[in-house]
């Protein structure tokens, strides 16, 4: 990934005023030209047919992906479609999808899009530039609240004519807005003027997608078609991809059950996360003899945070001493020995294998940044380099709990009769581990038998996903899993959504963790406005030293590949894209 982003930032120049184009990138030159006829990773002459059966642990009661309210089911961007579609094989780089040609202002203050006269909707009415307006003022209005935050600083968009729509940009400084235009999503006017937009259902959508959903079984499954006439069937951007008939999502609760159910057959692909399944649930006969084929693919994904991640507005919580105690009772090396056969490295950043990590102490660009707010941020922060904790995996992490009980102490948490009380207060330390994944029942236990060394309760705590959102929109919860990573190679607005202050009390934002900060808030600020290499590079790193130095987390684990499973019956291209499994390229095979 270093090597890769060196090599993208050589001579760069931002996404800058441009004729009309069929395609953008934020960094550097397009990979495909104007008269490219497909992806690299999809192959033209896959043929049509057959299905595919895939597995979610999503319990969906709702086929609106784009609201707040319900459970969203999987699959459901096979139905809906956007302006521009990104490609799996460069970083950060859309092609014309429902937009023919787009158009970017010189002064940044605009943005056209020139849509496809030949785009309809499944019920054959076209789409029009009403209809991306109508989109747009649905989403920002009704929509997710993450909506609300991307959107902001997009001013409006108007129809100019029937074919073409522009989006004016209040804040020219945001590089990232064009971007957020072009992967809007486009709803059917016509549709939604008839049918409430924010509230669950369970009756199929109209969309303008590959595929229409078939077939509803709540609890247990949900189908695709693929549209015979689907409009878009011939554009570049399509070309060999989008080939089963039909795709099914089956619904297991439970892990363990799905990890039997594709071993036995039942579905055909899956992406296993769990070490200790990869290591030992797939010896099987159907592996060894190639029937299930059992691969690992390196990619070049940006890995993101996967963390334990603090409820800030507890007090228990306030102070950062107590949370870098808590997080030193996490005994990686230990769990990577004995529950991940050695799988994972240690994560160390909020941006793992990327340049924009701060893995060194801050240098004069980042260091103009962070001294403004010396008050809020810790003195080392600005003079030592950022190291996690390493045991050496006995199980017995001694140096770790003595700092931590130490931590525990100054913070006003003493040892009273074997509990870790407060000392103002009276306050007994305890803490809940909510968790929707039951595979974290043997990563926490480890944490709660050390946190019960240094007097704090702790449990495990497994509720189903309807009972996990509610909570988590009520913001009832002690500590909970989160994995920062949409898969973005250049940080941006997206991280304003996570960390700034006017998001903390926002009802379902993604600011979790309720961080309010001056110097996170200034950071941030710098960050989205930041065109150029060598101003994004500081305003990130400094993004990800505060955060690792106010111990919002407890960092994870991560892995650079993807573990995949699949029954051999399926087709694929020679070239497997870097940035993803691109599955939706694949083919069922002829039959012997």
């Amino acid at each position: 990934m270093r090597t890769l982003l060196i090599a993208l930032f050589l001579c760069v120049s931002p996404l800058s005023a441009l004729a009309a184009s069929h395609g953008i990138t934020l960094f550097g030159d397009l990979k495909y030209g104007p008269r490219f006829k497909h992806f690299e990773y999809a192959n033209p002459q896959a043929p049509k047919g057959g299905k595919m059966v895939l597995s979610s642990t999503a319990a969906y009661d709702s086929l609106n992906p784009y609201i707040l309210k319900g459970i969203a089911a999987p699959g459901m961007e096979l139905v809906f479609e956007t302006l521009m579609v990104g490609a799996m094989d460069e970083p950060q780089s859309y092609y014309g999808l429902i937009a023919e040609s787009v158009e970017l202002a010189e002064d940044r203050s605009y943005m056209d899009f020139t849509l496809r006269k030949q785009a309809r909707w499944h019920d054959g009415e076209p789409i029009t530039a009403h209809d991306v307006v109508f989109s747009f003022n649905l989403l920002k209005e009704k929509g997710h609240p993450t909506y609300r935050i991307l959107y902001g600083p997009i001013e409006e968009a108007i129809a100019i004519g029937t074919w073409q729509v522009r989006f004016r940009f209040s804040d020219t400084t945001q590089r990232d807005l064009p971007l957020y235009a072009a992967t809007m999503p486009v709803l059917p006017r016509h549709y939604y003027e008839e049918v409430a937009f924010d509230k669950t259902t369970l009756v199929p959508p109209l969309g303008s997608g590959p595929y229409k959903v078939d077939s509803v079984d709540q609890g247990r499954s949900i189908s695709f078609r693929r549209v015979e006439d689907y409009w878009g069937k011939d554009l570049p951007v399509n070309v060999g991809r989008y080939n089963f008939d039909v795709i099914r999502y089956d619904i297991y609760r439970d892990e363990t059950v799905a990890v039997e159910a594709i071993k036995s057959g039942a579905y055909d692909f899956r992406e296993e996360y769990i070490a200790r399944n990869w290591a030992t649930a797939y010896n099987i006969k159907a592996v060894r003899e190639g029937r299930l084929i059992k691969e690992k693919l390196p990619h070049k994904i940006p890995r993101g945070m996967q963390a334990f991640l603090f409820n800030l507005r507890k007090d228990k919580y306030s102070d950062p001493r107590v949370r870098e105690a808590i997080g030193l009772s996490m005994d990686f090396e230990w769990m990577n020995k004995t529950l991940f056969y050695g799988a994972y490295d240690r994560s160390s950043s909020f941006f793992q294998n990327t340049d924009f990590m701060a893995v060194e102490p801050p240098e004069a660009a980042e260091r103009a940044l962070l001294e403004p707010h010396q008050d809020e941020l810790p003195e080392a922060l600005f003079t030592t380099k950022w190291v996690m904790p390493k045991t050496d995996g006995s199980g017995y992490p001694r140096e770790q709990l003595l700092k931590a009980q130490a931590l525990l102490n100054e913070a006003g948490w003493e040892m009273v009769d074997g509990k870790r009380v407060n000392t103002v207060t009276g306050e007994t330390l305890s803490i809940e581990f909510m968790m929707r994944q039951r595979t974290f029942e043997k990563v926490i236990t480890g944490l709660v038998r050390n946190l019960s060394k240094l007097g704090i309760e702790a449990n495990f705590r497994y509720v189903d996903d309807s009972q996990y959102q509610k909570r988590i929109d009520n913001r009832d919860f002690d500590i909970i899993s989160i994995w920062w990573n949409l898969g973005v190679f250049f940080p941006g607005n997206e991280q304003m959504s996570f960390w700034h202050s006017s998001q903390a009390d926002v009802v379902g934002s993604n600011n979790q963790s309720g961080l309010k900060s001056e110097a996170v808030d200034d950071i941030l600020s710098k960050l989205t406005s930041a065109h150029t290499l060598e101003e994004l590079t500081p305003a990130t790193k400094a993004l990800d030293r505060v955060l690792l130095w106010k111990h919002v987390v407890i960092p994870h684990w991560h892995l650079s590949a993807s573990r995949i499973l699949h029954w051999d019956k399926f087709g694929k291209p020679d070239y497997d894209p870097p940035y993803g499994v691109a599955i939706d390229s694949w083919w069922v095979k002829e039959k012997d």
